[in-house]
């Protein structure tokens, strides 16, 4: 009973995570209003969320439902703890440098589509990439993180799930854990808890100097941009919120732990903070319609299929206008043609 409750709760959670994302991403190609440079740091998230979802989440539960053994051998369990780390510290990374392009599409709109240009943004998405995957892939398999400083889980076969003590997780020493978490999480997090106090320090102040240096009749026209970006800023404080209401036990349990001299086996609240984690990447895609009504009709063209359907009609259909301007002059073709017959008779 209680494997079948972990199939109804697991399943529905993966699929949810990938078809949540999935949405985020056509959300941004098919809207134009969504199609903005800021926009692919937000891409980026929904992408290192939808792999999650495809390539962690399913072994993720395949280990819960199987009582926590790793049936595919060490070097495919240091792939996939490999693999999570690397996932979690991209939605790190580009959560702060989100923080960082709404502080200056806040604080210097003026000058703010000269600093961030499509060039750079993919520059840092790359940077943001490859710091992820060297953070990640680097000490696992140099074995930086152990406590003898050897490769973890080499020495597991393939199916010998069953000699005791063979769970696959992320190893640590206790000064690796330190610097682990305090380095890739609690850093990166203050830093972006710092930007945001002060994005909507100066958004508050701008507020108040456009009111003071614009007259009521003109002020409207004035504050449309500010406020459009105020919303963005709004919508993505709601996701770091978020991250860190899922993840801050997580690393929290991982400070704990890891400062023990003893390495505990999982047990069910190890499971508990971890798919707390997890459940990060379904709430984001849920965050955005909830928060910017440019994403919730985004969503709606979606759910109606329109953003698809009506492009394919359009490309095989004239426009109404079009058809009546030809019958038109058809029309009056023919009849110019009928009175130059009747003159000449």
């Amino acid at each position: 009973m209680c494997t079948a409750l972990r199939w109804l709760v697991l399943v529905p959670f993966i699929a949810l995570t990938i078809g949540g994302n999935v949405m985020v991403c056509l959300a941004v190609w098919l809207s134009r209003r969504l199609r903005r440079v800021a926009n692919c740091f937000v891409v980026s998230l929904a992408v290192t969320d939808l792999l999650l979802g495809l390539l962690v989440l399913p072994l993720s539960a395949a280990v819960e439902l199987r009582g926590q053994r790793w049936p595919l051998g060490g070097a495919l369990c240091n792939a996939y703890v490999s693999l999570d780390a690397m996932l979690c510290t991209a939605s790190i990374v580009t959560l702060l440098a989100i923080s960082a392009d709404r502080y200056l599409a806040i604080s210097a709109p003026l000058s703010y589509c000269r600093r961030v240009t499509p060039a750079r943004a993919a520059a840092a998405l790359v940077a943001i990439w490859a710091w992820s995957l060297a953070v990640s892939f680097v000490p696992i398999h140099l074995g930086w993180n152990t406590a003898d400083y050897s490769v973890q889980h080499l020495d597991w076969a393939t199916g010998a799930e069953e000699e005791e003590g063979r769970y696959c997780h992320f190893e640590w020493n206790n000064n690796y854990v330190l610097i682990y978490a305090f380095g890739l999480f609690y850093l990166p997090l203050l830093l972006m808890c710092g930007m945001y106090l002060r994005i909507f320090r100066v958004a508050r102040e701008q507020v108040h100097r456009i009111r003071a240096a614009t007259p009521s009749f003109a002020r409207r026209a004035s504050t449309s941009a500010v406020a459009r970006e105020h919303k963005a800023t709004v919508t993505l404080a709601a996701v770091l919120g978020a991250f860190v209401l899922c993840w801050f036990p997580y690393f929290t349990y991982l400070t704990y732990t890891g400062v023990k001299e003893e390495t505990a086996p999982p047990d069910t609240l190890s499971s508990v903070v971890l798919w707390l984690g997890y459940f990060n990447s379904t709430l984001n895609p849920i965050l955005y319609p909830a928060f910017n009504r440019d994403f919730r009709r985004a969503y709606a063209e979606l759910l109606r299929c329109r953003g698809l359907c009506d492009r394919k009609t359009q490309r095989g259909r004239v426009p109404v206008q079009k058809q009546l301007t030809f019958a038109k002059g058809q029309t009056s073709a023919s009849q110019s043609e009928e009175s130059k017959q009747g003159g000449k008779l």
